[in-house]
């Protein structure tokens, strides 16, 4: 356990872990209120200001929920906020960034057939670009545009295609997916913290202080809350991409990923209508299954490039680290023998079609490239090859470990 390599890769499953679970409570609470705001109805003995009331049944009890639109006339006694569960969520996913792609950069964050990027240059633009596209995009919010929503999304759709296709110059595919999911994630975070709870506070303090509220900071909050409530499946979709390389490592993966947000608008709005209405707009099924195809469709073009190409490239001081370690001539040969007919750019294993996970292990630059994952997938465990159908033997997995350690300079 005094291996580095093995405890950080568990402080990755542990942050990956609380991740999920502070993204489960605030999609959930999210996916909630959206849809009791939606179900309100109107009824004869609603209190001054309130706006509308539902019933609910749960858990053997029945729930009277009323919503102000402004806020009612006296502050209650206990009021709960919705706050923790998108900071938590937004900490525990930059956190997960640092440890996944600002430490692992050599691997999962640069790509130098694309731009031959210091990991100083990567980390700056990875932390930059989050951090830029949510002032863009409030001073969009801020502008007159706030007064005309629907060109505000169209507008904030473009920002995302620009995103996509620049995060895609630069960074590997699996990287580029992630980091639009965590701009669009960084937007709708600030939302919260900078936006809808601000606005809350001063409601509040109006009450306490026995003002009445001005209803234009609901108006704001309504419509950055709106922004989230259609942005959260496509920051779903861009999150697990990295299991999928048919998603981020074809040609076209950037315009998939622009696609994906349309497609997560289609899903919403059937479900923000039935919530409304009682009744779902059934062209929106049609929308999303046409829109699914064209993604499957442009995942065919795949973009790892010839082998010849890729045996030319010159090494990255990392991978010439690992290449020139104790052992990498007989790792070499290991991973050539027992990996590289399902991690090629053109796999001989019969039913499958592109390299798992988009890891590919033919040239020398591969191997060295991708030693941590080979450590771990293959020396320490036995992930790989799935039920070790090449073989591997024990000694081979130990001559994969001997090797890692060496280029570690353990």
């Amino acid at each position: 356990m005094q291996d580095f390599a093995i405890l950080w890769d568990w402080a990755g499953f542990a942050v990956r872990w609380l991740h999920v679970i502070t993204a489960i409570a605030w999609i959930g609470s999210s996916f909630y209120f959206v849809a009791l705001d939606l179900g309100l109805r109107k009824a004869p003995d609603l209190p001054p200001g309130a706006h509308g009331e539902e019933w609910q049944v749960h858990g053997g009890g029945f729930y009277h929920i009323r919503k102000y639109l402004v806020a009612p006339d006296a502050m209650p006694e206990h009021l709960t906020w919705f706050k923790w569960e998108s900071y938590a969520t937004w900490l525990s996913g930059a956190a997960l960034l640092m440890i996944v792609y600002w430490v692992g950069a050599e691997l999962y964050l640069i790509d130098p057939s694309k731009a031959d990027l210091a990991v100083w240059q990567g980390i700056l633009i990875s932390a930059g670009s989050l951090t830029i596209g949510w002032l863009v995009y409030d001073f969009l919010c801020k502008s007159g545009l706030g007064e005309r929503p629907t060109l505000l999304m169209l507008l904030l759709f473009a920002l995302l295609v620009a995103m996509s296709w620049g995060y895609d110059q630069v960074f590997t595919g699996r990287a580029a997916l992630l980091h639009l999911g965590a701009f669009t994630a960084t937007i709708m975070t600030a939302n919260v913290f900078l936006i809808i709870m601000p606005n809350q506070r001063i409601v509040v303090a109006d009450l306490k202080a026995g003002r009445k509220p001005d209803p234009k900071y609901g108006k704001i909050a309504k419509l950055r809350s709106t922004h989230n409530n259609y942005l959260t499946l496509p920051v779903v979709f861009l999150m697990l991409s990295n299991h999928y390389p048919l998603a981020f490592a074809t040609e076209y993966s950037w315009i998939i990923a622009a696609l994906v947000f349309l497609m997560g608008v289609t899903i919403r709005h059937y479900f923000n209508t039935r919530h409304a209405t009682g009744r779902g707009p059934h062209w929106t099924w049609g929308a999303t299954a046409i829109i699914f195809l064209v993604l499957a469709w442009l995942s065919t073009a795949p973009m790892w490039g010839s082998y010849e190409e890729a045996e030319a490239r010159p090494m990255t001081a990392y991978e010439q680290r690992f290449a020139e370690a104790e052992g990498f001539h007989e790792a070499e040969r290991i991973v050539v023998g027992r990996c590289s007919m399902c991690h090629a750019r053109e796999p001989v294993w019969d039913g499958i079609r592109w390299a798992p996970k988009g890891v590919v292990l033919e040239t020398p630059q591969d191997i060295a490239q991708n030693a941590r994952a080979i450590y771990l997938q293959a020396g320490v465990s036995h992930a790989m090859p799935p039920a070790n159908l090449t073989e591997i033997s024990d000694e081979d997995r130990r001559a994969l470990v001997r090797w890692y350690r060496a280029g570690q300079g353990a």
